[in-house]
């Protein structure tokens, strides 16, 4: 049995067909079933259940693959204590980050992270925090960033800053000629969301879950884009809030339909994650480092009050 071997069981378990992992893996289709074939010869076993479309675990390939993915990540770990013993920076590092956050902190600290660490290969992939968790969890994501508490025992979560929710309210719009706003002014109806699987969504429903007011709405709309919600608003189709580094990019014309929230402002935690036993420590470190330069003086609202991304 090797490692090797291991791994394309893995592959395959996890893309259901053969070609496919095989492609994954780098290898011709050929070699990656003589060796889960010789796998199972020495096991006197079979793995897979070939006969189903798409191919299937059998009874006891669910307990082996189980197994193996224990052992492969800790074998990939022994790499990570070299190179944490020597405090090296380097190889390959996957990160996902959700969709409210990427367009507007990537550009902040991808430049400077690249040119302070040349060495690391970055993978960065967009994902929601239901993705993020689970390739997290599965080994497929060395570590994300994501609006926190998570409530997961496996992950941990390491706060880079809170971003306040910011209002955009068109002319025309009932709270327009106020200076600043507070949470009791909202009305749920009355603000444009993004879509299901956003847990931006989510703050702002738990935000107002506690005094959540009817209006009669004559329609319902989501989007997966801010800038669609802001065009829709300034069509005075309703309001929309914002994360506070999204606004930084809006023209000096959208400016003035801001409106920032009187204390305590109510914001979004967001942190650095990985799971508990992770050990690209020195990779996370850096990362967070870099983070920490950027964005510290952007972002210096003291008086807020966190919500949370969790469904309620």
């Amino acid at each position: 049995m090797t490692i090797t071997q291991l791994k394309y069981v893995l592959a395959v378990a996890e893309h259901k067909n053969f070609t496919i992992a095989s492609e994954h893996c780098f290898v011709t289709q050929p070699t990656l079933s003589m060796q889960i074939q010789k796998l199972e010869d020495q096991l006197s076993i079979k793995i897979f259940n070939r006969s189903k479309k798409p191919i299937q675990l059998t009874q006891v390939g669910e307990k082996i693959v189980e197994q193996a993915k224990i052992i492969v990540d800790e074998s990939n770990r022994i790499t990570d204590i070299v190179d944490q013993q020597k405090g090296y920076i380097g190889g390959e590092f996957k990160i996902g980050i959700i969709p409210t956050i990427m367009p507007s902190l990537l550009p902040m600290f991808l430049k400077t992270f690249v040119k302070k660490h040349p060495k690391v290969n970055l993978i960065i992939e967009e994902l929601t925090t239901e993705e993020i968790i689970k390739r997290i969890t599965d080994g497929h994501l060395d570590a994300a960033i994501a609006a926190t508490p998570l409530e997961n025992e496996a992950i941990k979560e390491r706060v880079i800053y809170y971003e306040p929710f910011v209002g955009f309210i068109p002319d025309g719009h009932r709270l327009q000629k106020k200076k600043m706003i507070n949470t009791e002014d909202l009305e749920l109806n009355d603000i444009l969301l993004l879509e299901d699987g956003h847990c931006f969504k989510e703050s702002i429903l738990n935000l107002c879950m506690g005094f959540k007011k009817e209006t009669g709405a004559h329609f319902h709309l989501e989007s997966g884009s801010f800038n669609t919600l802001i065009k829709l608003s300034k069509e005075n189709l309703g309001m929309t809030l914002l994360p506070y580094l999204h606004t930084l990019d809006l023209n000096e014309k959208d400016l003035q339909f801001l409106k920032e929230f009187n204390a305590p402002v109510p914001a979004r935690e967001v942190s650095l994650i990985y799971h508990k036993s992770q050990l690209k420590m020195q990779l996370i470190e850096a990362l967070k480092t870099v983070i920490d330069s950027v964005i510290r003086g952007t972002i210096a609202f003291n008086d807020v009050k966190i919500i949370s991304p969790l469904q309620h």
